[in-house]
């Protein structure tokens, strides 16, 4: 059973936490780029002194000097092994110092988020974070404490990890926080009251609010939570204001006295704990723990209706052509186009006009190709759209977005009236035109194409929020016929599937019988695979280019047979480029949805002969 003491505790009364430990330790001339959590082992001094100033102020429940102690975090001071001992080791200091106190003070062990994205997200497994979670803690429960404490996650995905890795782990009472932006929503985009919800939902006996702003934006959030979740007990400790840095030191502008206001203000909207986070110091503490004895405590128990209204939703717009002719069960004709380098345009206009003409369903635009600085994708296809009449499809990298530039580039596409759309990671900067330029993303190819199957599409953005009428994208991902990891290409390929994909783009193939190789382990695992597929289809132009792509190129196998014609041909190389596409092509009619060229070197005369044959 959980720890009835704390629960007992918080249900008839308001308990004081403590503030900041980080704070703290900077002060004492602790550097940031230094392991906190290692001084539980080499100045354990340094934190015992925290720990009983805090409890000298009255808080009546202290936090462990664990934020940290996770694998992934201690991996960057190398410390990875230490896990078990550097989080017993807090424990153990905690401990010791409330039993010197002579007075009844909770342990709580502290949990931070991890430092990684995780899957839809990032690239580390749902059941990779959980172990790591489950390690620290089970140390953290083994050593002793009362409760277990999950704070300053912003990744309700993460935060769900964490929860189910204590339930699992420990049958101690668990208090899950979150922290949130200026705009009052997560890093990631989630509102309050789904916040709330989520913690409720994946079985968090305490919800939390912590970090964020200052108490002002605290109270607004706790009674936004409190709005969803009426009947849940509550965890708050803001920071004290946001952060600035004054002659090189990190300042917080919130003072003691002004604490102690919030602190009966967070009582009376329901909260059951309450603290300090970042810039709080025992000061604080000190005139919280005397505004809370003021007044008797009296719980509120916030009733209120559900605050989100109803309305009729605009008809969704008809699918895009291509979408039309992939349901119809008829073989497409894509063809990649780049942008310009510089301001014109007529070259691109010219060999889409061309591309139209002989019979392309729709041109693919790709987006910085090989990382080079080029004109923006989406304007591209917009250029395109309305002076060649031909649909695009807009390739959509991940890399080098954020959550706000993500959606509002989506925004943005579907009004242009480019509702193509193919989710890619995208060529890292390192190997283009600006090796230093930003490559961070927040979402993963899979986690774009559900944010818009399962958000955009159905009206909602990344947090909920209605965006007005749905969207109506036409998704497409990536995929290898010819992996060098079959069962993790298989993996991926599903991941995509689940999360909405409409269609597949491949890497060049060679092979007919590359497809069905692959389709058919798919198939054996998950059932048949009910996607359109575009296979790539890349003409070769001369000998030499044929050998670069088979030996310097990973994925691409150009047979014997196919290099052989090109050397044959000497300067007719792009003819037999020509006949052996087409005749690639017309093999592939027999499993493929339809084919996705690429023209190398501009050769657009050449695909559009084979357009022409293979029609």
């Amino acid at each position: 059973m959980p720890n009835i003491k704390f629960l007992d505790l918080i249900s008839t009364d308001t308990l004081l936490a403590d503030g900041a430990m980080g704070t703290m330790l900077h002060a004492r001339g602790v550097g940031f780029d230094q392991c906190f959590d290692e001084l539980n082992l080499t100045n354990p001094s340094a934190v015992a002194e925290i720990h009983r100033e805090y409890i000298e102020a009255g808080a009546q429940l202290i936090i462990t000097n664990t934020f940290g102690a996770n694998r992934f975090k201690l991996t960057k001071h190398g410390l990875q092994d230490d896990v078990v001992e550097i989080n017993k080791a807090s424990v153990d200091l905690a401990k010791r110092v409330v039993a010197a106190s002579f007075k009844e003070v909770l342990v709580a062990g502290d949990v931070g988020p991890l430092g990684v994205r995780i899957a839809p997200f990032g690239r580390v497994q749902p059941e990779q974070a959980r172990e790591a979670f489950a390690e620290q803690i089970q140390a953290l429960s083994e050593a002793g404490v009362d409760l277990i404490v999950i704070e300053t996650f912003s990744d309700l995905y993460e935060i769900r990890e964490a929860i189910n890795a204590a339930k699992q782990t420990c049958k101690l009472p668990i208090v899950a926080s979150v922290t949130f932006t200026r705009d009052d929503r997560t890093l990631l985009g989630d509102e309050p009251m789904k916040v709330a919800r989520t913690l409720r939902d994946a079985g968090a006996d305490v919800i939390g609010v912590n970090c964020s702003g200052g108490p002002a934006q605290l109270l607004r959030l706790l009674k936004q939570m409190k709005q969803a979740v009426p009947d849940g007990k509550f965890w708050v400790k803001p920071n004290a204001g946001w952060p600035e840095q004054v002659g090189g030191r990190i300042m917080y502008p919130a003072d003691a006295e002004y604490f102690g206001d919030y602190a009966l203000s967070f009582r009376e909207s329901g909260a059951c704990v309450v603290g300090g986070c970042c810039g709080t110091t025992p000061q604080h503490i000190t005139v919280m723990k005397k505004a809370l004895a003021t007044s008797e405590y009296s719980p509120v128990l916030i009733q209120t209706p559900d605050i989100f209204e109803t309305s009729e939703t605009p008809d969704a717009e008809p699918p895009t052509q291509f979408a039309q002719k992939l349901g119809r069960g008829e073989f497409a004709i894509s063809v990649e186009m780049d942008p310009p380098r510089g301001l014109s345009t007529h070259k691109l206009i010219a060999g889409a006009s061309l591309l139209a003409d002989a019979g392309a369903d729709v041109i693919n635009v790709a987006d910085s190709p090989m990382a080079r600085m080029r004109m923006s994708a989406w304007a591209v296809c917009d250029v395109v759209q309305r002076k060649v009449g031909i649909e695009t499809t807009l390739h959509f990298p991940t890399r080098g977005r954020n959550l706000l530039r993500v959606q509002g580039d989506l925004l943005a596409a579907h009004a242009l009236g480019i509702r193509n759309i193919f989710v890619v990671m995208g060529d890292p900067t390192a190997i283009g035109d600006y090796p230093e330029a930003m490559d961070n993303y927040d979402l993963v190819p899979s986690g774009l194409i559900k944010l818009i199957k399962q958000g955009f599409n159905e009206g909602v953005d990344h947090s909920g929020t209605s965006i007005g009428q749905p969207t109506n994208f036409f998704v497409g991902a990536a995929l290898n016929l010819c992996p060098s990891d079959l069962e993790n290409e298989i993996k991926n390929l599903h991941r995509k599937v689940k999360a909405g994909a409409d269609f597949f783009l491949t890497q060049p193939v060679y092979r007919p019988e590359d497809g069905p190789r692959l389709l058919e382990a798919y198939e054996a695992r998950h059932g048949k695979l009910d996607k359109p597929i575009l296979v790539g289809i890349l003409p070769l132009v001369s000998v030499k280019h044929a050998n670069f792509l088979h030996h310097e190129v990973p994925g691409i196998f150009i047979p014997d047979e196919a290099r052989k014609r090109i050397e044959a041909a000497g300067e007719d190389g792009p003819k037999a480029g020509v006949e052996i596409a087409v005749e690639l092509i017309d093999q592939l009619k027999a499993w493929a949805g339809g084919v996705y060229i690429m023209p190398q070197f501009h050769k657009f005369d050449m695909v559009a002969e084979i357009i022409e044959a293979v029609q």
